[in-house]
């Protein structure tokens, strides 16, 4: 009886306090003073940024905050229905339909040549050395921020939310250029030669935003919906389709090499001919390719056994992926010569090119269901790092919502398919590939940071200064060795930036001790694959054009304001409603973040 009024007291509140916000609401004259009395209490909150920040910037959490009071935010919990089968499923399904499809053709024709599967496999191998990073942090902290909360827990909020905003940029960019893509294919598919034909010109657009591209738009809202019902059912459809689209890799590969010749892997110019140059810049634009794995890794809440399941689902969909990455990059070169190859739906317009038009319909339709299972994948993943940033406040509270009989982050699942709808009906490929690979990489390269930081200081419990002096000498030697090769310095600034970057991580394995297996699935050969794999993202990340890191700092420049008006205010108030005993998963505490909400 005690808890019936308890919980009747609480939901008369509750109702009371919304009756009394839309009462005054709707009576309020315009110029009520309430709203002068928020703007000023938001002026005098930015007048406190300083101390805010001060406080906030590098707060840290423990995994245990993050596995249960974090997690609480929610409402509900996400539904554990997911095996290991569907966790590389997902992995290998999110990957495929974007590498091949959309930068292979474009990479061989302009960057690689036939040297396009050796792009792929150092891609690969530096997507395999972060995906170690993510497989360790996955399985200490089984939540579904991915990287966000990752970096969060090691370096403080600021640089948490740094990384989940640019992933989230990522996967909005990337899931709007493969959905043009999909229309590309699926024109093909119907004997279409003009990859163009189901878009709308306009004419008083800028180029490069012209096409209106209707078709990409009904299937991201399509997707969107499905993921908004369930996660195990969205996963079987995509576990279906990946097995489909890997038989069908696999007839590619073997039409490839069995119709194709090895002429044309050295015609006309040789395997390389773009040189190494241009095959180490085509692995830095194909990097865009391995962004599924990420998706895996957000899994993490709804996986059954996850300290045995995440390794065997990210580090098995990176090598499967990888070794078909590579198959086909070269059974693409084996059919058509490198400067014949299309830049766009280059596999259906290759067998169009050997006299095989049913082949390339085929292909077509094949593409386009690949792509179907990728964007399913990434849509997926997008959702659950807003819904784990919602849950720490960085943005609006209602974003972290799971709705209780989908188990599903239902709020952020629509808002990011409605960014992604909007981004695909305008903007082309080009625009944003660039954009999309340096994003990834630079996160990438934060979470080796952050798992060599974790394994040194935070577990192992050593004098941090020692291992941010490393991480600061790892990074500049692998700065500098990249300007080097950058500039055609290679005559001493190859050997003497490479040199000193084996030395320093050697010293540093030697002089600093180490927990050797911490509690769970770890990093062997520590600290070597992390410093690798940070090594290879900042050698990437320098090859990429100029305008990519302009783009990227109009970007980064907008998250950072966007943390300085809101994230830092809401994240502290939240934090002061805590440490005084306020609940946040009660409705009146819900009616509070809404008062907080509405007046940041």
């Amino acid at each position: 009886m005690l808890h019936y009024n308890f919980v009747y007291a609480n939901q008369h509140n509750f109702f009371a306090n919304m009756a009394n916000i839309t009462t005054s609401t709707a009576q309020t004259p315009p110029n009520n003073p309430n709203i002068s009395l928020c703007f000023s209490n938001y002026l005098h909150s930015l007048s406190q940024t300083p101390h805010r920040l001060r406080k906030r910037m590098f707060a840290t959490w423990t995994p245990d905050q993050e596995l249960n009071q974090v997690r609480q935010r929610s409402g509900a919990d996400m539904k554990r229905k997911l095996k290991w089968y569907d966790l590389m499923a997902l992995g290998v399904g999110g990957m495929l339909g974007v590498g091949v499809f959309v930068t292979t053709g474009s990479v061989a024709h302009k960057t690689a040549g036939p040297s396009v599967f050796i792009s792929y496999i150092i891609a690969g191998i530096s997507a395999l050395l972060s995906s170690l990073c993510y497989t360790e942090f996955s399985v200490q902290i089984p939540v579904a921020g991915g990287a966000f909360s990752y970096i969060r827990v090691t370096f403080g909020e600021f640089l948490g939310y740094f990384a989940g905003a640019n992933i989230l940029m990522e996967y909005v960019l990337s899931n709007a250029a493969v959905a043009r893509s999909f229309t590309e294919y699926l024109s093909s598919a119907f004997g279409e030669d003009d990859p163009k034909t189901w878009r709308v010109e306009v004419d008083g657009l800028v180029k490069g935003y012209n096409m209106l591209d209707f078709p990409a738009v009904a299937l991201i809202l399509l997707l969107t919906f499905c993921l908004c019902h369930s996660t195990k059912e969205s996963s079987t459809l995509n576990l279906i389709m990946t097995v489909f689209h890997v038989v069908f890799f696999g007839f590619i590969i073997v039409a490839g090499f069995c119709i194709g010749s090895t002429n044309n892997l050295v015609k006309p110019k040789g395997l390389a001919p773009f040189g190494v140059r241009g095959v180490l810049d085509g692995a830095a634009i194909v990097y865009f390719s391995y962004i599924g794995y990420d998706s895996a890794s957000t899994m993490a809440e709804e996986i059954q056994n996850p300290s045995q399941s995440l390794p065997v689902g990210i580090i098995g969909s990176v090598v499967i992926t990888s070794l078909l990455y590579c198959l086909m990059a070269l059974s693409l070169c084996f059919m058509v010569p490198y400067n014949k190859i299309a830049e766009k739906v280059s596999f259906s317009l290759a067998f169009t090119h050997i006299g095989w038009d049913w082949a390339s319909n085929l292909v077509g339709a094949g593409a386009s269901l690949g792509i179907v299972a990728s964007l399913l994948v990434a849509m997926l993943g997008q959702a659950r790092y807003l819904c784990v940033i919602g849950r720490a406040r960085l943005v609006p509270s209602w974003l972290a919502k799971v709705h209780p009989s989908t188990g599903t982050p239902l709020n952020a699942t629509l808002v990011l398919g409605l960014c992604t709808a909007a981004i695909a009906l305008f903007t082309d490929l080009e625009i944003v590939i660039e954009m999309i690979s340096i994003g990834t990489l630079l996160v990438f390269y934060l979470v080796a940071n952050a798992l060599i930081y974790r394994r040194y200081v935070i577990i192992t419990r050593n004098p941090p200064f020692q291992t941010l002096l490393f991480l600061f000498l790892l990074s500049s030697s692998a700065v500098g060795f990249s300007m080097s090769w950058k500039l055609n310095q290679q005559r001493w600034g190859l050997p003497l930036f490479g040199t000193s970057t084996v030395t320093i991580i050697a010293f540093f394995k030697y002089m600093v001790p180490c927990v050797s297996h911490p509690t769970g699935w770890s990093m062997p050969f520590m600290p070597w694959p992390a410093a690798l794999s940070i090594f290879l993202n900042v050698f990437l990340m320098t090859t990429l054009k100029k305008f990519a890191f302009e783009r990227f700092a109009i970007w980064a420049c907008f998250i950072t304001m966007f943390y300085l008006l809101y994230g830092v205010h809401s994240t502290y108030r939240a934090e002061e409603r805590e440490s005084t005993g306020v609940n946040e998963v009660n409705p009146s505490s819900a009616v509070q973040q809404i008062k907080l909400d509405i007046q940041v």
